[in-house]
């Protein structure tokens, strides 16, 4: 005879499915022959000074290489303006912005060439835009390719929630016009409430891909380890380095909305800067 659970025993089992699910994807992922002392890489300490190294040679790097990352970084516009295209014409002007600022949870997942070829210019070898998907044979490529689609599955929960949080305050109909969307949001209280609410929950979800991704895809191109390992060690710079990864978060969500403005085009040079930046980031706060 079947029997009726409450909400709290019905949560637990939930809890517990879900974290045999996560402990078998990360037998999956990790990697057998990772040796011990690999498996909890030092963390560094840095100051907000690092930061301004890391980007001098963030741009270094793109500067030595401009036009091959530059050919290579045309795909975020195009597909900035794609995604656009394809929520103004399909009635979902309310996703545009949730679209634009997705980029910053993804990005580091976008951005893995780019490390690659900051990786290879450190070991002196003459490289083109051929040489980022020098990835593809990485060692570590099912690993890499396991935590980008960890971004896209976050990055679809977050448009899911912008979706609920315009469905409770604007919505749930779509906007008659970018105009009158503009307009409601800015000028009724139900407007104010979808920008608090939107931009504090988009926070919390910028703040969890930091913490899990900042180091994490650099270290899995650099050593062969798993990607429980690469998070763990990217949450651990985090914990360490608290103001200058909150620094670092606020650079880049702030080189991400420039370069949003106007149709994208700017993040043909932000990304690729702030791509590069990150694998020297890797570096200061990683022992080797």
């Amino acid at each position: 005879m079947a029997t009726i659970r409450n909400p709290v025993e019905w949560g637990m089992d939930q809890f517990r499915t879900w974290s045999r699910a996560v402990a078998s994807g990360s037998h999956a992922v990790y990697q057998a022959d990772e040796k011990v002392d690999s498996l909890v890489p030092a963390i560094r300490r840095i100051t907000p000074a690092d930061l301004k190294d890391v980007l001098a040679k963030g741009l270094d790097d793109f500067g030595a290489y401009r036009t091959d990352v530059i050919f290579l970084c045309l795909i975020y516009p195009v597909i900035g303006v794609v995604l656009a295209r394809a929520a103004y014409g399909r009635d979902m002007l309310q996703l545009l912005f949730p679209l634009a600022s997705g980029f910053a949870l993804v990005g580091p997942f976008a951005a893995i060439g780019l490390y690659e070829m900051s990786r290879r210019r450190e070991e002196g070898v003459t490289i083109t835009w051929r040489d980022a998907f020098g990835v593809l044979g990485s060692a570590s490529f099912s690993a890499i390719l396991a935590l980008g689609m960890v971004l896209v599955v976050i990055f679809g929960l977050w448009l899911a929630t912008a979706l609920a949080i315009y469905a409770v305050t604007l919505g749930p109909a779509p906007p008659a016009s970018l105009g009158s969307f503009i307009h409601d949001l800015f000028t009724t209280g139900a407007g104010w409430a979808l920008i608090i609410v939107g931009v504090g929950v988009g926070f919390l979800f910028a703040c969890f891909v930091l913490a899990i991704s900042v180091v994490s895809f650099p270290l899995l191109l650099d050593r062969h380890v798993g990607v429980a390992t690469a998070m763990w060690t990217s949450v651990r710079a985090v914990m360490a380095n608290p103001v200058p990864m909150a620094l670092w978060g606020l650079i880049v969500a702030a080189g991400l909305v420039i370069g949003s403005i106007p149709l994208f085009v700017g993040l043909a040079v932000v990304m690729p800067v702030l791509g590069h930046a990150t694998w020297h980031l890797y570096r200061k706060v990683v022992a080797h």
